[in-house]
């Protein structure tokens, strides 16, 4: 048999691929970023700030180099490349995304053959609670993850233009997590207030990054379960950002019908969400799609798929607005009939 040595190298990228998330997660971990970023620009000096061997770190800056977190200068200096600078400790960078994905996420995916074969979440198998339990338990875990969840920051900087919204209108975001998107619209709408609802752990972070953002005085925090308790009523918009992805059909068409109890004529929906497509493009929509299965058994869905959720809760997609990042979009609901 011939082989064909694109495809061996093909397939060796393929499985080795954790290799690379565990040594740019280390990276992350030791702060190399940050310390390169510092002045120290050596491996001796790195070595020494780390802890590190000199051997092992020079090995692990090689690799580095190659994967492109850092460039060396012309006398053999390390510097950051702007992939290093998404990991260093600071707002607004991805650290907390390499850690989340090089810890809790990675020990999930060391489960997938089960969660794959079973139907059991890779998270709960690992971890012995599903994933909302975990964070509720876990404040640091759960600042984490919400501070992760803010990194959709290109992606909610398109939202106001869509919304459009003028005058005293009332933005009510459902399962809110951090804030940021809701921070976001009322930055760009100052007339507007708004709601945020979400489980008690979750409001401490969203309540500092209104503060910061918009200011608390525009913002009501309310803490519920968004499936267990009627859903503030009154708003012009209401927002789900990336909660849909999460949960099973039934449990998805029980929140949506909770909004369309809510909504006031002439309100609309905005659900934001990853949509998948079976045209052969989307890998990252596609990966996503996994990833939420083996974490909590979630999942990503078509477009039709959204159009049916819609349909069984009282709701129409009006249209579908497409923002930055493989195959983000924006659906619009109205309520039906």
């Amino acid at each position: 048999m011939t082989t064909d040595p694109r495809a061996v190298r093909a397939t060796v990228e393929l499985v080795t691929g954790a290799w690379r998330t565990q040594a740019v997660h280390v990276a992350a971990r030791l702060r190399l970023p940050d310390l390169v970023a510092g002045g120290h620009r050596d491996g001796a000096a790195l070595a020494a700030a780390t802890g590190l061997d000199p051997d092992v770190a020079h090995r692990l800056l090689r690799l580095l180099v190659l994967l492109g977190v850092f460039a060396t200068d012309a006398d053999g200096g390390y510097r950051t490349t702007p992939v290093g600078e998404l990991l260093r400790d600071r707002p607004g960078s991805l650290r907390d995304m390499c850690l989340l994905y090089g810890e809790e996420f990675y020990r999930a995916w060391g489960h997938a053959e089960e969660a794959l074969t079973t139907g059991t979440p890779g998270f709960e198998l690992a971890y012995g609670e599903p994933l909302i339990p975990h964070l509720a338990a876990d404040p640091e875990a759960a600042a984490r993850f919400q501070r992760v969840m803010q990194a959709g920051h290109a992606v909610f900087d398109a939202v106001p233009a869509v919304l459009g919204l003028t005058g005293p209108r009332r933005v009510v975001d459902v399962g809110g997590g951090s804030g940021r998107l809701l921070a976001t619209v009322l930055a760009a709408a100052p007339a507007a207030r708004g709601v945020l609802v979400d489980l008690p752990h979750v409001l401490p972070l969203a309540r500092a990054h209104l503060a910061a953002g918009v200011g608390l005085d525009r913002v009501e925090l309310l803490a519920q379960d968004v499936f267990d308790a009627p859903l503030p009523a009154g708003g012009d918009v209401y927002l789900l950002s990336r909660v849909l992805g999460d949960w099973d059909d039934e449990r998805c068409v029980r929140l949506l019908r909770r909004v369309r109890a809510a909504l006031a004529p002439g309100a609309r929906l905005f659900v934001l969400e990853r949509v998948t497509t079976d045209d052969g493009s989307g890998a990252l929509a596609a990966l996503w799609d996994l990833h939420l299965l083996v974490v909590n058994g979630g999942r990503q869905r078509t477009l039709d798929d959204y159009r049916g959720l819609l349909g069984r809760s009282g709701l129409a997609l009006e249209r579908v607005v497409e923002l930055p990042l493989e195959t983000k979009g924006l659906l619009v609901g109205v309520a039906s009939g």
